[in-house]
């Protein structure tokens, strides 16, 4: 019977969560499993791995099949490099003292890692927070804004008596529309008061005709002259 190291499907739609499970390689995906090693949770970041570090590694040594995911599992996990440190020790290239200080050390070094990128994302994350604070804050100030002008008094409003008054003033003007004929009837009329001399103008020219009948009367004087002096003759 071959054996294979797999994932089994479980958690909710849109959130999956994985059993990590040595089962028969026959069986269904989520059917029957002969051991439960360990659970995987992708949803988190970085991703959650709870592992049994030992059965899973037995499961190995015997010559267990894995699925791509669940070998990047081990590998990342260190059952993988652990199991290459022992195949050194059944060669003899390596002592169970020197196959545990280097496990340690890769271990350690794998630990810092997952203590960096985590420190990372967490630096990442309070960006992002503090990014989306300062758009909102800038957002409500302009919308504060936008609502502080709307509520002002604008100055269109106050010149809109002065608009009303430039309109009614041609009303206002009417009545002087109006009475400009009575002061075109004025203006008409006073050229008859000026006519009215120019008739009386002909009364005075007897007066200068006057003077001729008096220049007739200088000229029958020096008659009267003449019967006086004939009557002294």
């Amino acid at each position: 019977m071959a054996t294979k190291i797999r994932l089994q499907r479980h958690g909710k739609k849109g959130k999956p969560f994985y059993h990590i499970v040595a089962a028969d390689s026959r069986a269904k995906r989520d059917g029957r499993f002969i051991e439960k090693l360990g659970t995987y949770n992708p949803n988190t970041n970085p991703a959650t791995i709870d592992l049994n570090f030992d059965r899973t590694l037995n499961w190995v040594q015997v010559g267990a099949e894995m699925s791509d995911t669940a070998r990047a599992i081990l590998s990342y996990k260190g059952v993988l490099y652990k199991n290459h440190l022992i195949k050194g020790i059944a060669k003899g290239a390596l002592t169970e003292e020197q196959v545990e200080e280097k496990f340690a050390k890769w271990l350690e070094e794998k630990e810092a890692k997952i203590a960096d990128k985590a420190s990372g994302l967490e630096k990442d994350a309070e960006k992002a927070q503090a990014a989306r604070l300062k758009a909102e804050s800038e957002v409500s100030d302009a919308r504060a804004k936008a609502i502080a002008e709307k509520n002002t008094p604008e100055p269109e409003v106050a010149e809109e008596p002065a608009a009303e008054a430039t309109e009614e003033a041609p009303a206002a003007e009417e009545p002087a529309s109006e009475e400009a004929p009575a002061e075109e009837a004025l203006a008409t009329e006073e050229p008859k008061s000026e006519e009215a001399p120019a008739e009386e103008t002909p009364a005075e020219e007897p007066k200068a005709e006057a003077a001729p009948a008096e220049e007739e009367k200088a000229e029958e004087a020096p008659a009267a002259d003449e019967a006086d002096e004939a009557k002294a003759e």
